[in-house]
């Protein structure tokens, strides 16, 4: 997950950026809604993610161990876990 500040209309939660998570589920391609906010056409489409993400490393020690945090959140938001673990080894 990108931990990127950006101007404009965001649709993924700040507690989430920055963290490692799983794919759960594809839900598809759609127009892009961060570009739809200010009038555009939302293309290219981007695909959308159902990504799950360990609900203690997104709140700390007080959440439960097995329970988890879903998120919808479009493509241009991941990165992958490999790319993070080789650019932080470099």
């Amino acid at each position: 997950m990108k931990f990127e500040d950006r101007p404009g209309h965001l649709r993924t939660p700040w507690y989430i950026r920055g963290k490692s998570g799983w794919i759960e589920r594809v839900h598809g391609d759609f127009r892009n809604p961060e570009s739809l906010a200010f009038g555009r056409d939302g293309l290219p489409k981007k695909t959308l993610y159902l990504v799950a993400f360990n609900q203690s490393d997104v709140w700390g020690k007080r959440a439960a161990p097995k329970d988890k945090v879903l998120v919808d959140i479009y493509e241009h938001w991941l990165e992958s876990s490999t790319q993070e673990r080789s650019e932080t080894h470099e």
